[in-house]
């Protein structure tokens, strides 16, 4: 999916409006623990590893979709950002990216593409490796709780211009008979006012869900568990919020 969404992800996600919005309590967490060195895992285009390299971070990304890689290290190269990025998935990123990190970041709603509780426990343990002893964890997903108790379906539409282009992005959920959703994102771009052209991309997700991920985390060895309702530090509410953004430690 995502090897074919990236050439229009900078388009669908609102980085002007996103990145103020979010560096503040990224890096409140960051400070907090002393964190220089950063690992973003699921870095997607990179928008977040060349802002926190803006303000003089030790940061990587990774991500296993080639064609998001692709982008980021063009994004970094526009922005002037020496910034290093590699194709990894979890469970590859401790021997790519190496130990000692003071941060790990798992953004824009990555860990439920794992479909399984041992690939979710591998990740999480993949993380840790990555770490030094009470090292950072910053987890964001969707709230996934509200979204099975709704049977919360569509999200809300993106639009975006350029010169005489229009992009509408639609994204919704299919609920599965075995638990799973398909995540949906439709497309569609015109030329001034003349036809629209679709394509759909489409990924498989285990909705998971805020006991789910807690249980995981302490298996793996993590303390300290916090969980919020959004970056920018408002209170999780299991029924109405619409992330869960989870901070933790790797225990000493």
């Amino acid at each position: 999916m995502y090897d074919s969404f990236s050439a229009d992800y900078d388009r669908f996600v609102n980085w002007p409006a996103r990145l103020p919005a979010e560096l503040p309590f990224i890096e409140g967490q960051l400070q907090g623990v002393g964190a220089h060195r950063v690992l973003d895992a699921a870095c997607g285009t990179g928008m977040h590893t060349i802002a926190l390299a803006r303000q003089g971070y030790e940061v990587v990304g990774a991500d296993l979709s080639a064609g998001m890689i692709e982008r980021a290290q063009a994004n970094a190269r526009a922005a002037g950002v020496d910034a290093r990025f590699e194709a990894v998935g979890f469970g590859d990123l401790a021997a790519w990216a190496g130990t000692g990190f003071g941060a790990v970041l798992c953004l824009g709603n990555s860990l439920p593409h794992l479909l399984t509780p041992a690939d979710l426990a591998a990740a999480l343990a993949d993380f840790a490796a990555c770490l030094c002893p009470g090292g950072l964890l910053l987890i964001q997903s969707r709230n996934f709780d509200a979204v099975l108790a709704r049977g919360e379906r569509w999200m809300e539409p993106q639009a975006h211009r350029e010169g005489n282009m229009e992009w509408l992005f639609v994204r919704f959920y299919d609920f599965e008979p075995d638990g799973t959703l398909i995540f949906n994102v439709m497309t569609l771009r015109r030329k001034r006012k003349g036809d629209w052209d679709q394509q759909v991309a489409t990924t498989r997700l285990w909705p998971l869900r805020q006991a789910e991920l807690v249980d995981a985390l302490q298996a793996a060895g993590f303390e300290g568990i916090a969980c919020w309702g959004d970056m920018r530090g408002n209170p999780f509410d299991l029924e109405s919020s619409g992330n869960l953004v989870v901070i933790c430690r790797l225990a000493d």
